[in-house]
């Protein structure tokens, strides 16, 4: 063989070893971001935004699902535990155990980005939305003032009516009750032709309590159930056994649906889809269930009749989910940036069309459902326990809840839940001084 040869020759095996190596080579993985959440009926809807991000960015996000709730809460106790959360997370606690977690570090103080370039983040936003997540100065769980969580949703929690078993009772469709007298008329009316009236899932405790603090924020005021909460006022006042008292009417009155203190609110859920029930109480995120329970669905959303025009009816709402950033993530720029891409108007407006929940951008709102618009339009009225800067005891709280239970069920009187009440608060007032 010439040299010539020889030389060609190992040049071509030269190229062959230089081009298999090429090939062989491991391929750059792309950036990550991991999202842990809970909301079951959203997963399809998160994967389509992140493959659209994937698409724009070349960033990879991972949207893991972990149901049920209480499995998904036990779940990321345990991951904080052993530092092992993911880049952005949701969390489902009250405010005591938010704080925990920011000052534990889970949980990035996010302030700066929002109110980077003149605030433009953190003005597409409710206000309320943000509150949720957000410490005020010298705030009782000794918190560094700031916003540590970003709402993807909005949520209020209202009155339903069906405008079809209103037309089988001889009542106005329109003319929904507007007061406390106007409601209880309304229910005898509907018993008297066979339908049930109020319907819930008071089995689940905090929905009771929402109800309950509606009605206390209407008849007192706000000053005053939180003076309650401090301590100040005892529920032995007359205007708690007032609260109190709307159970037992509506209980005489015959207007609660049969077995209301031990329903889920899924099963409650089904009752009003299937018109089983004339009214409902329930929040905003009740559309979608309702659209895929029942799809012909004739129904409004009202505030709660009023009992008293001394003060505004209150009711839950702001924040429905958010998302938190960990403070320990290797990828929590990129996980900021994703977030502020995510509650952009077009993602928004294609999460509340999906999911019928609604947007936590204010100028997504255009896109929404009549319905949904119904209950985006009371979000002036809402408050929020986690926004209220005080805390009652749990356990006060427990015996609050199942004491009204007992009163729609005709086993304690208003007064007597009251007597019980302060009780049980004067012992845990005791039991914190004495800690301090």
């Amino acid at each position: 063989m010439t040299r010539k040869r020889i030389f060609t020759c190992c040049l071509s095996i030269l190229f062959l070893l230089s081009l298999n190596s090429c090939t062989n080579k491991p391929a750059v993985e792309k950036p990550t971001i991991t999202i842990w959440h809970w909301m079951t009926d959203r997963q399809d809807a998160f994967q389509k935004l992140a493959n659209q991000y994937e698409q724009k960015t070349g960033i990879k996000v991972n949207f893991e699902l972990y149901a049920p709730s209480d499995a998904y809460t036990q779940k990321v106790r345990a991951a904080a535990q052993g530092k092992t959360l993911p880049d952005i997370y949701g969390l489902l606690s009250e405010k005591r155990d938010f704080a925990s977690f920011i000052k534990s570090q889970h949980v990035a103080d996010l302030t700066a980005e929002l109110e980077k370039d003149n605030s433009v983040w953190k003005k597409i936003f409710f206000e309320k939305a943000l509150a949720v997540n957000e410490f005020e100065p010298k705030n009782i769980y000794d918190v560094k003032p700031g916003i540590y969580g970003i709402p993807i949703d909005v949520m209020t929690i209202e009155m339903l009516y069906n405008k079809n078993l209103f037309k089988k009772a001889g009542l106005n469709p329109e003319n929904p009750p507007k007061t406390w007298a106007e409601f209880i008329a309304v229910g005898r009316r509907l018993k008297d032709f066979g339908i049930q009236g109020l319907v819930s899932g008071w089995g689940e405790i905090w929905m009771i309590d929402c109800f309950a603090s509606n009605y206390a924020f209407n008849i007192m005021g706000k000053d005053k159930v939180l003076a309650t909460i401090k301590g100040d006022i005892a529920y032995t006042d007359p205007d708690w056994i007032k609260v109190f008292s709307l159970f037992k009417e509506m209980k005489d009155a015959g207007i609660l649906a049969g077995g209301l203190v031990t329903m889920v609110n899924k099963t409650a859920e089904q009752l009003f889809a299937n018109e089983k029930a004339a009214f409902a109480f329930n929040g905003s995120w009740c559309v979608n269930v309702y659209t895929g329970m029942n799809p012909d669905l004739n129904y409004a959303a009202i505030l709660p009749p009023a009992v008293s025009d001394k003060f505004p009816m209150m009711i839950w709402g702001g924040a429905g989910s958010s998302f938190l950033v960990n403070e320990r993530s290797t990828n929590k720029q990129r996980a900021i940036e994703f977030l502020r891409w995510f509650t952009d108007r077009d993602q928004q407006v294609f999460l509340s069309r999906e999911t019928k929940n609604l947007p936590s951008n204010k100028d997504a709102l255009s896109g929404v459902p009549k319905i949904l618009a119904q209950f985006a339009d009371d979000m002036d009225y809402t408050t929020h326990p986690s926004i209220w800067g005080v805390s009652e005891f749990p356990v006060v709280i427990e015996a609050f809840d199942k004491g009204i239970q007992s009163i729609i069920i005709g086993e304690k009187t208003p007064e007597g839940l009251a007597k019980e009440l302060q009780e049980i608060k004067k012992r845990e007032l005791n039991k914190a001084k004495a800690r301090k």
